[in-house]
């Protein structure tokens, strides 16, 4: 080399090509687009991926709402035969309970107040409920003796909604009683005919009195209805020498459920009174909800599986007919772990995009049968006390929060279900995947 050669070179020193950086943020977006462009790519295997995850998620949804509507129909028809979802008594009540004691409850216009202050609660009243025995000429029977305020729970009583004899009390009513039917033909006796009405006072005599039954309702629960009755709440304390008081307060709420938002309130403005839920008072349908929810988890555990299933064989399709296509990715640069997360985030695309479907269209199928009337039974209405307390037809219901949880279950589990296929890739050696036929 010349001496100004080299003068020039030592003067222009040579330039380098800045290699422009790819941020983790622009990598991470190129790697969805390319996901996303390869789900599409055989769109068929796609299609029928979708097609099973959301046919698995609206079942799945479908399901939910009919157990949900069933909670609310058969538990919330249940808390008002037996007298609300919240009762408050006076201290001494829950030891005793399964007998009924008369314990006058102080302050119970202010609990009543109380409790229609809160916006969940759809009715409240006083009442009188106590053991005793009414009597016909076919005999004398046990039965628990309600004195209620008609007015108050009239609108709101399953009872009164079922009437098929006469009428539902009245606030003027005297020597009136309100009966089932299962009890009408325990004593046989039916509306305008006269039964007696035996029972102990607040100080323990015995008092008795002739009633007149004014009204019959049918639940298509036998059973239940044998053991009830019904006067009003003056009859009550003129009966049971509990004048101006009450032994109860009956608190009915929106939906089953709500409990937990009202009972620590009425607990904290009445901490003498005893506050108890429909689940303390009758544990045995805690039970039942309970294994209903464990039914409901295992057969949405079995749905989700099927779905996840689905995917995983669509994604070890993919593995094995882009075998070829990993080994270019390989040489040109890409790491083990960059082809595992294209493949992962393409699972995730397909599970976020059949969730999203399958949630759609689960609300718009539950929406259509709410609108047209919800599921009649038709001639299953008389199969047992399970529809009777469903009624003549069953509103699916769902909550969003369990919609947004299926949803993001099932995405999870389609991720999930690329893993495997996704580690396969990544384990490809280069060589021999472009060799591969």
């Amino acid at each position: 080399m010349s001496e100004s050669v080299k003068a020039v070179a030592q003067r222009q020193p040579l330039v380098q090509t800045a290699v422009p950086k790819i941020t983790p943020v622009a990598y991470q977006f190129k790697t969805l687009r390319l996901a996303w462009r390869n789900m599409w790519r055989n769109w068929r295997r796609t299609a029928i991926a979708l097609v099973a995850i959301v046919l698995g998620l609206v079942l799945l949804i479908f399901m939910e709402g009919l157990i949900q509507g069933s909670d609310q129909a058969i538990f919330g028809n249940t808390v008002r035969l037996y007298g609300g979802n919240i009762q408050v008594h006076a201290p001494g009540f829950r030891a005793k309970a399964n007998r009924l004691p008369l314990l006058p409850l102080d302050n119970a216009d202010a609990i009543v107040a109380a409790a229609r202050a809160q916006p969940q609660v759809v009715s409240a009243a006083k009442r009188i409920n106590t053991a005793g025995l009414v009597s016909s000429r076919e005999g004398a029977f046990p039965v628990s003796i309600t004195g209620l305020e008609p007015a108050v729970e009239g609108p709101h009583s399953i009872q009164a909604e079922h009437v098929v004899a006469g009428r539902y009390l009245l606030p003027e009513d005297g020597d009136a009683v309100f009966i089932g039917q299962g009890l009408a033909d325990l004593l046989q006796v039916g509306v305008g005919e006269r039964v007696m009405l035996v029972g102990r006072e607040v100080n323990e005599q015995m008092r008795q009195r002739t009633m007149t039954v004014v009204g019959i309702y049918d639940l298509g629960m036998a059973q239940a209805e044998k053991g009830m009755l019904f006067i009003t709440l003056p009859e009550a304390q003129l009966l049971y020498g509990l004048r101006d008081q009450a032994t109860e307060v009956t608190i009915v709420l929106d939906k089953v459920g709500q409990e937990s938002a009202v009972m620590p309130k009425l607990a904290a403005a009445f901490p003498s009174a005893e506050v108890d839920s429909w689940d303390t008072l009758r544990p045995e349908m805690r039970q039942t909800m309970d294994t209903k929810a464990s039914v409901t988890i295992f057969f949405s555990f079995v749905v989700l599986l099927i779905a996840s299933i689905g995917v995983l064989n669509l994604m070890m399709m993919a593995v094995f007919e882009r075998t070829r296509e990993m080994g270019v990715l390989a040489a040109l640069g890409l790491k083990g772990r960059q082809i595992m997360g294209l493949f992962l985030t393409e699972g995730a695309l397909i599970g976020v995009a059949g969730a999203v479907i399958g949630c759609g269209l689960g609300l718009l199928l539950i929406w259509g049968v709410r609108q047209a009337g919800g599921i009649r039974f038709g001639a299953m209405a008389d199969m047992g006390e399970i529809t009777a307390l469903m009624g003549s037809s069953l509103l699916p219901a769902v909550s969003p929060g369990t919609i947004l949880g299926r949803g993001l279950a099932v995405a999870l589990i389609a991720a999930l279900a690329s893993l495997y296929p996704a580690w396969q890739a990544a384990r490809q050696e280069p060589a021999e995947a472009l060799h591969h036929v």
